[in-house]
């Protein structure tokens, strides 16, 4: 500690493995975050940071770390609230801190603040994970005033960055369109990345991001932060670029119409903001947040998944239990683990054969399934797979039976005629009965079929005409407690559910978050799935999320091979949506090939390290590799993305993350029957080779798509 002008300055270093962000009080007490970047050798000199920079702030509280409005700040905040006698100042005074070891990885950092005038006080939550450089940030907030107090925004967290400059890659879609990048520099004032969609919140701006610090950063090189919210609703980033050319992130809940009334003594706990930094490039980065999601944050992260054959593209809405029955025996035939029924299997008075009607109405249909889900379940144990089934519990149909009992449980206003997206509407989570509602769907399915193993969960409608019925007069508060509605009921699945593999999808990539995915196996990143859009899309997606938990089908969609369409498929978690009676036996043979190659390197995709190593945005072939914890395994995918004349890769390319010591037998997997590889049998190089000058998969026009085993050689 060090004397300052009125009390005594606190400084909290908030260090993980290989970084640290600094938290600093000035003589007022006013909690500051003074730097954020690589660890330093001496924890003693965090105190002196602050002291080194000369920046104008006429405020005196631009690094604040939580900032209020309403009091000194100029900036944009972080918290702004109207409290009881209707006067919007806040100040945020340091009172204490408490630092909490969970285990010997994760720690846990409270810092209470408090308003010197007000009984109001905000907690800021810090939870470290020290060997993955991950950091998780929220923040609680209560009051004791007589009466309601209004937040009028409530950011989970306030980043302070410092830098030569600031470059943001921020992404954008929409159905079928999902991560599309975008990189640019940030100039002065206010960028937003925001959704007010309500519910499919990521649809048209995903909620992830990356911030390079002096330069652009690039896979293996520069400083760069990734972050994301935790959140499943609308969510707002504000990145703000101050007068002294710091920039400032803060990220939570869209405020949206959407202030919430804090009754007295009640908290408020904001969804988290996780990041991670590395000066390492985007790569190193990725990873980080890769080995902390699969070890802390989604279902079974270190464990196994399922392949699948999913009946979609195959019959759409037009089966039956005989038809069904086939497929089951199809997936056998196939080779995969699980049969996934999905739309169009419930409603009798509405039945579901299209998507205008039915849906709400959770009973199976009994022209199509006249012995019921029952049935199936016990004829995919008789032909040794497992049965899994879709359901979208969030929403209702107009044309259903729910709709006509409950027109109350439905989100819709009361005087406005009614708006579909998809033709249907959004139940109201926020109303407890809802919630049993929609748990007693999963509860009722898994009830009745024990043996049940697979439930892919939809979300197909955004939030049109928000109003609520059950929140009469608190209406801003709809969009919020939606989301803690749906968590409340994932919470209660997976209590009684704990590990039964859960998708999560939402017409493609509507929900791609951490706060639902702490409740599911995998999401489904998007419909489309040409196989050449999806190495562009998986590519993206995979700097935020793991391989397993990306979903990833082989269909019909486009003119590539079966082979090039596998291969795709195989950086995840694999499934298929084809018709296995039209494959040809060549086909069927890969595809039998493929999977045992898959089965082989399955651990190395899930629970390794991911490296790009050739970007499908600036060259003729993508390049990713995949290299298991003792680096005795790896596996290369090799696309070609350019069909220009005379594409392809005419310089070998250099891998990463092997050990240099080592040997490795190199071999290309997945080969068409009938196919020979051009590379050399037998062939044994180092790691240090293989890092140093690479290898040429020989991509080209007539190998579109190669794929490369990598074993240690003794």
């Amino acid at each position: 500690m060090a004397m300052g002008s009125h009390a005594q300055t606190v400084t909290i270093p908030v260090e993980t493995q290989n970084n640290a962000l600094v938290l600093q009080t000035d003589g007022d007490k006013t909690l500051k975050m003074v730097y954020f970047g690589s660890k330093l050798g001496n924890a003693k000199e965090y105190e002196q940071i602050g002291k080194m920079y000369r920046q104008a702030d006429d405020s005196g509280v631009l690094t604040e770390a939580y900032m209020a409005s309403g009091s000194q700040s100029l900036a944009e905040p972080a918290i702004t609230v109207t409290h009881t006698d209707g006067n919007k100042s806040l100040n945020l005074i340091y009172v204490s801190h408490t630092v909490t070891k969970v285990d010997e990885d994760v720690s846990l950092l409270a810092v209470n603040l408090k308003d010197p005038v007000y009984p109001f006080e905000v907690t800021l939550y810090y939870k470290t994970y020290f060997k993955e450089d991950v950091t998780e940030q929220w923040s609680v907030i209560k009051h004791n005033e007589k009466g309601e107090v209004t937040l009028n925004k409530y950011a989970s967290a306030n980043l302070n960055l410092k830098g030569n400059g600031f470059w943001l890659k921020q992404y954008h879609g929409n159905w079928a369109l999902e991560m599309q990048p975008e990189e640019a520099k940030l100039t002065h004032g206010i960028k937003t990345i925001d959704s007010k969609l309500g519910t499919r919140a990521n649809l048209y701006e995903p909620s992830m991001f990356m911030v390079s610090m002096d330069k652009p950063a690039t896979e293996d090189e520069g400083k760069v932060v990734l972050g994301a919210l935790e959140w499943s609703g609308n969510f707002k980033i504000d990145l703000e670029l101050d007068v002294s050319n710091n920039l400032r992130v803060i990220a939570g809940i869209n405020n949206a119409a959407a202030e919430y009334h804090l009754k007295p003594a009640q908290e408020f706990t904001t969804p988290a903001f996780v990041y991670t930094y590395s000066d390492h490039g985007k790569g190193d980065a990725s990873r980080k947040l890769q080995r902390w999601a699969r070890k802390y944050k989604i279902v079974d992260g270190q464990g196994d998944r399922l392949t699948l054959l999913n009946n979609w593209e195959s019959t759409y809405f037009d089966f039956n239990e005989s038809k069904l029955f086939g497929l089951l025996k199809d997936t056998k035939k196939l080779g995969v683990d699980l049969f996934l029924l999905d739309d169009g299997w419930f409603g009798n008075k509405f039945p579901r054969n299209g998507d205008h009607a039915g849906l709400g109405d959770w009973q199976e249909n009994k022209l199509k399934l006249p012995n019921g889900i029952g049935s199936l379940v016990k004829e995919a144990t008789a032909d040794g797979v497992k049965f899994g089934i879709w359901i979208e519990p969030e929403m209702v149909n107009p044309k259903s039976e729910l709709y006509s009992k409950h027109p109350d449980w439905v989100i819709k206003q009361p005087n406005r005629p009614e708006k579909y997206f998809r033709n249907q509407l959004v139940l109201d989570l926020a109303n407890p009965k809802v919630q049993d509602f929609v748990f007693g769907i999963v509860d009722d399915l898994f009830t009745k079929n024990p043996t049940l193993a697979y439930i892919k969960w939809d979300c197909n409608a955004v939030i049109y005409n928000a109003y609520s019925a059950y929140l009469k007069k608190d209406q801003s508060h709809l969009y919020t407690d939606y989301v803690f509605g749906l968590y409340k009921v994932l919470e209660r699945v997976r209590a009684k559910y704990p590990k039964v593999p859960l998708m999560l999808c939402s017409g493609g990539g509507g929900r791609v978050d951490y706060g639902a995915l702490k409740y599911f196996t995998e999401f489904w990143p998007s419909d489309n799935t040409e196989p050449l859009e999806r190495v562009f899309i998986q590519w993206e997606y995979s700097y935020f999320y793991p391989a397993m938990t990306s979903s990833n089908h082989v269909t019909d969609w486009g003119k590539q091979p079966i082979k090039f369409r596998t291969d795709v498929a195989m950086m995840g978690k694999l499934g298929f949506d084809i018709v296995v009676s039209k494959l040809s036996e060549q086909d069927l043979d890969y595809v039998h090939d493929a999977l045992k190659n898959y089965e082989y390197l399955k651990d190395a995709i899930w629970h390794g390290d991911q490296y790009r190593l050739q970007s499908p945005w600036d060259n003729d072939a993508a390049s990713i590799m995949y290299v298991n914890d003792s680096k005795s395994k790896a596996v290369v995918f090799n696309y070609l993305v350019n069909n220009r004349y005379g594409a392809g890769t005419k310089v070998p390319i250099r891998l990463k993350g092997l050990d240099p010591q080592k040997k490795y037998l190199v071999k290309e997997i997945n080969l068409y029957p009938g196919s020979n590889s051009s590379i050399e049998n037998n062939l044994v190089l180092t790691g240090d080779f293989l890092m140093t000058v690479g290898i040429n998969p020989d991509v080209n026009s007539g190998r579109t798509s190669v794929v490369l085993q990598l074993e240690e050689s003794r």
